[in-house]
């Protein structure tokens, strides 16, 4: 009846990788809670800002990361992994604070993406969030559906977990006919052509971070609403 679990920052989940692998392969159910899981770490520099991190543990074998945008979220995401004993579970938590939003759910955090924004009409552009950086695509979704253009938000918690859904519930999140899209992470790149294609794009961090404030290390590196909505616009242009 016991639950094995640890804890630490991300960027120390290099030092893991060992026991990361076994617990894959194991088919064991620890639960490994990974916090300051991006650049906003801040002060403590690139050394301590983890950036190819969340790339790598999805790369992982039989390893579900969940990435939670908030409270919502977490309480899900922690749900999850505790129910997933044949299967070890990474979370990667934010150091930072962030608003609970308004479309979040705990129980659509087993979905892997589920839709927190929606407009009214076929939506001609998708922006996909997760973690700390969900509420900066809501914001800028409500602005781009206020100027008329049809958005929608997806909360995708879990790459994993949606890519185990049926085709039928991964059409009804990401559609095939609406191609711009635009992925929305504090890490690298890397991965997410499987999600946003050939024709969408990601703010996304393909270097190492600066040692500043973490407020001002995001906005340098431009995970801001207002470049949400840019990056966003250039995509319909």
């Amino acid at each position: 009846g016991l639950i094995p679990y640890c804890s630490t920052f991300m960027v120390f989940s290099d030092y893991m990788r060992g026991a990361l692998r076994v617990a894959a392969i194991s088919n064991s159910g620890v639960i490994f809670i990974f916090t300051h899981d991006s650049l906003a770490v801040g002060e403590d520099g690139p050394t301590h800002q983890p950036i190819e991190h969340l790339a790598v543990l999805r790369s992982i074998p039989d390893l579900a990361v969940i990435r939670p945008a908030d409270g919502n979220e977490t309480a899900g995401a922690y749900l999850c992994a505790i129910k997933s004993r044949k299967q070890p579970t990474a979370l990667a938590l934010t150091r930072q604070n962030v608003p609970n939003l308004e479309n979040t759910s705990a129980a659509n955090v087993e979905k892997g993406a589920y839709i927190v924004l929606d407009s009214t009409k076929e939506p001609e552009l998708i922006l996909i969030g997760t973690g700390s950086e969900l509420h900066l695509c809501v914001e800028a979704g409500k602005r781009l559906n206020n100027e008329g253009i049809s958005t929608r938000v997806v909360s995708m918690p879990c790459v994993e977990y949606f890519f185990e859904q049926d085709d039928k519930y991964r059409e009804s999140i990401l559609p095939k006919s609406v191609s711009k899209r635009l992925v929305v992470e504090a890490g690298v790149s890397f991965g997410w052509h499987r999600i946003f294609g050939d024709k969408g794009s990601s703010v996304s961090i393909d270097r190492f971070g600066v040692s500043a404030p973490g407020d001002m290390c995001l906005k340098h590196f431009g995970f801001s609403a207002d470049n949400v909505y840019s990056r966003a616009k250039e995509l319909l242009d």
